[in-house]
């Protein structure tokens, strides 16, 4: 189990540094500048440019921000919050999108777990064609049309939820975020459940259970459950790592104060450290996220472990 992990996190370090690296190499070679300002001069744009090291070449640059973060200092921001540390910003940002992205994934995983439950024990019946439909549209759908069709009925004609976020409202702002989120993960979990399911309750291992007298929930919870979880672990921590970095535009449709939305504003202002920090943080959480599914799958199926 040891070597497992070592590889594994071997494996994440890897990812993580060329992540880091693509990403960097791509935001400095974007067209335009953050200092875009019609009111500055040549002069003014080309000392903003010396204070912040952009005059430099791209290795240079490159390397004094690798030597600054391995310091624990990821800069500070050109235009959205100037001068403010890149670190402040996340800090303030991120629990907000893991609130959320927990919230949604815990609630997608636990619902699509028993759509798919009772679509796989009730087969070709009228449950099992609802279940489907509601995978079909949870699929097809992206997060921020159902974001704006209750931002337009439930929050604006009906105002039952606040339409924008609201910090004394904290709990009743993030009920429809969560829940424009969480349908890919319930439709994705509802069709992985049943078809996992299936094919577990009709394997030679379920019917010797059978025969051994083993019927009811015993049969359902220890040998179909068990069995059936191990590649929607697998695909409920992916979803949660995506959850992390594809929030964006959700998170700009209810005005939630999260990573998603300070990307989006980050990127609008060509703030490029500010995009590296939340690229970079993002691609952490993903692949711890993803580390963390890894064991878990090996503690599910010893066959990891011995492998």
């Amino acid at each position: 189990m040891t070597a497992y992990l070592l590889r594994r996190t071997g494996q994440a370090l890897l990812v993580l540094w060329a992540a880091f690296s693509v990403s960097f190499v791509l935001l400095q070679l974007m067209p335009g500048s953050p200092f875009n300002d019609e009111k500055l001069t040549a002069d003014q744009i080309a000392m903003m440019s010396k204070k912040y090291g952009l005059d430099k070449p791209l290795i240079v640059q490159f390397f004094t921000y690798v030597k600054n973060l391995l310091q624990g200092d990821f800069g500070v921001s050109y235009v959205i919050s100037k001068d403010t540390s890149i670190s402040v910003l996340l800090k303030n940002r991120v629990p907000v999108s893991f609130g959320i992205g927990l919230e949604a994934v815990s609630f997608g995983a636990v619902v699509g777990l028993i759509l798919g439950i009772l679509a796989a024990l009730k087969k070709n019946s009228w449950l099992d064609t609802i279940c489907t439909v509601i995978s079909v549209l949870g699929v097809s759908l992206p997060s921020y049309v159902f974001a704006l069709v209750m931002a337009y009925f439930i929050g604006y004609k009906a105002q039952w939820l606040p339409l924008l976020f609201d910090g004394k409202k904290f709990f009743a702002s993030s009920i429809m975020p969560m829940l424009a989120l969480s349908m890919f993960t319930v439709a994705t979990v509802a069709r992985f459940t049943r078809t996992s399911l299936l094919e577990v309750l009709d394997s030679d291992y379920m019917l010797l259970a059978e025969s051994k007298g083993i019927t009811g929930r015993p049969l359902l919870v220890r040998h179909a459950l068990r069995n059936a979880l191990i590649p929607i672990i697998t695909m409920v921590g992916l979803q949660f790592g995506f959850l992390l970095g594809g929030s964006i535009v959700v998170e700009v449709v209810f005005a939630w104060p999260g990573l998603g939305r300070l990307v989006y504003l980050s990127v609008a202002a060509r703030d490029y450290p500010v995009i590296q920090g939340a690229v970079l943080l993002i691609a952490v959480l993903f692949l711890t996220v993803n580390l963390v599914v890894d064991v878990l799958y090996a503690l599910v199926d010893p066959r990891i472990r011995l492998s």
